[in-house]
């Protein structure tokens, strides 16, 4: 007998097997719709086939979840600590509304947003480490700004590479990463030179970024080069927020295209 015979038989006896196991539950319960369980349970006996020839039911599949891209925000300063300041601006300001506007434009892509902090409230050092670490980000941008310099800095740690370890030392954590940390500041500048942004790249050590799991840069915008403005005036400018922000946005974009990820960072 062809093998596709056997199996229809066999499917043919399963579900009669099994609609007449139900008809006859439902006659000892005195149920008056006994002779209707075939088309009510019909769901119910194609679940009985797929035991009987796969072992598992047959249900619909749904489909695979994509994959969580997650990137941390954390913006400096905050509460009593101000950061850099004058009579009409602060950093802490700054830096909160450019973590609202980067966390608006990256979730529009389908990108996960962790923040640090999402009000004026001041928050340690070591508890930006722990949320963002908690995280398991692919990235993690640590926002600043400056009344001195000019465009945009991009810090790497300084901290020498060195091969992740089951026990890492907490102040040093980002050794084991810092070699992506270094190729997605790369990227980054790659977008923010694209956008007419000045860049500066540096490395320095970051107690905040040095004890990160992940690949971290430290963000700091400074006045726009080419602007006539005060200082403070020139980091309130609309346009040059804008022009920053959507450069940042669009190297993280070129960032995940590249399938970085948590496992890629370590060396």
């Amino acid at each position: 007998m062809p093998w596709s015979k056997r199996i229809f038989d066999r499917c043919g006896r399963v579900i009669e097997s099994h609609s007449s196991r139900k008809n006859k539950i439902a006659a000892r319960v005195g149920n008056p719709f006994a002779g209707e369980w075939d088309h009510l349970h019909g769901l119910s006996a194609i679940v009985a086939v797929g035991w009987a020839l796969f072992g598992f039911p047959l249900a619909a599949q749904s489909p695979p979840s994509p994959a969580r891209y997650a990137v941390v925000l954390d913006a400096s300063h905050g509460g009593e600590d101000t950061g850099g300041h004058t009579a009409n601006w602060s950093e802490k300001s700054f830096t909160l509304a450019l973590s609202v506007r980067l966390r608006s434009q990256l979730g529009a892509r389908g990108i996960t947003v962790i923040t640090t902090r999402e009000s004026d409230a001041a928050v340690e050092p070591e508890r930006r480490a722990q949320i963002a670490n908690h995280a398991n980000a692919q990235a993690c941008l640590s926002l600043h700004a400056s009344l001195s310099g000019s465009g945009v800095h991009l810090f790497a740690s300084s901290l020498a590479p060195a091969r992740a370890a089951q026990f890492t030392p907490w102040k040093t954590a980002q050794a084991a990463f810092v070699e992506r940390s270094v190729a997605l500041a790369g990227t980054l500048n790659s977008a923010l030179t694209h956008a007419g942004v000045t860049v500066t790249l540096a490395r320095a050590g970051l107690p905040v970024i040095d004890s990160l799991t992940c690949p971290a840069v430290d963000i700091e915008v400074s006045p726009e080069p080419s602007s006539t403005q005060s200082p403070a005036d020139s980091l309130s400018d609309s346009d040059y927020q804008a022009r920053v922000a959507e450069a940042i946005v669009a190297g993280i974009v070129e960032w995940r295209a590249r399938g970085s990820s948590v496992g890629d960072a370590q060396p």
